[in-house]
């Protein structure tokens, strides 16, 4: 008989994530992007429902939690953003994910990428409770996902964020090990450009992400990318990568 690679070993066989399942019509009218002001707020209050979630991503837009205001919708200008197969991975960090023995898993740990990301020495997050069980709804419905960093059975790091099709907003990212968090976000891309995501909306370039990759581009140019491939049939591989397989 003739033999064929096992699941394991082929990706275009191995399993892939479920497509989003539908969501009910978000009750609210969010205003367009192009209304948002020099702070890049379109809008406060609404709801975290998943239908009101999935309709702001859709248009480009997201809640950021400020403490003491109503709930602020963002869609800032400039956006920063970074190419799913361009990811920068500098020779440091890549003599680092040769050496390691982490490895890396998506959607087994979505709550708890969450908490973790959560945790600031000042008490100061805007991943609040309720960003917390919206965002996990979110996930159980195939609409957010998140990548976990692991050391032996130790959660080390990880990102979570929302997909609409080949465009992944990553929301947040934590490390309990130094480099943690960029070996996630090397991971997020591998699986996602390999599964024909080809944007990573980063919301707001910091030094950290800048030196992976990321550039500030328009907003308006934005928006057209997010038009053009958030319908997009992209679904990452599920199952265990060691992270020195990813570079």
């Amino acid at each position: 008989m003739t033999l064929s690679p096992s699941p394991s070993n082929n990706p275009a066989a191995a399993a892939r994530l479920r497509r989003p399942r539908p969501v009910l019509p978000s009750m609210w009218a969010l205003p367009h992007p192009s209304e948002a002001d020099e702070d890049g707020v379109v809008g406060t209050g609404a709801d975290l429902e998943p239908g009101t979630l999935a309709d702001a991503y859709y248009r480009g837009i997201f809640p950021w939690p400020h403490q003491d205001l109503p709930l602020p919708w963002f869609s800032p200008n400039p956006r920063a953003v970074i190419a799913a197969s361009d990811i920068q991975v500098s020779r440091s960090l890549r003599t680092l994910m040769h050496k390691v023995t982490w490895h890396t898993t998506i959607n087994t740990s979505f709550r708890q990428v969450m908490m973790a990301c959560a945790e600031r020495e000042d008490d100061d997050t805007w991943i609040t409770n309720d960003i917390i069980n919206a965002y996990t709804r979110l996930h159980e419905l195939s609409w957010a996902h998140s990548i976990e960093i692991w050391d032996d059975d130790r959660l080390i790091g990880g990102v979570y964020g929302v997909q609409l099709g080949g465009v992944f907003t990553a929301e947040s990212m934590f490390f309990r090990q130094s480099n943690a968090s960029k070996v996630a976000l090397v991971a997020l891309c591998h699986r996602f450009s390999e599964a024909g995501g080809e944007l990573i909306d980063a919301q707001v370039l910091t030094p950290h992400l800048a030196s992976m990759g990321a550039i500030d581009v328009p907003r308006a140019a934005f928006l057209r990318q997010l038009e053009q491939l958030r319908t997009n049939d992209v679904r990452m591989r599920t199952g265990i990568q060691p992270v020195h397989t990813l570079v």
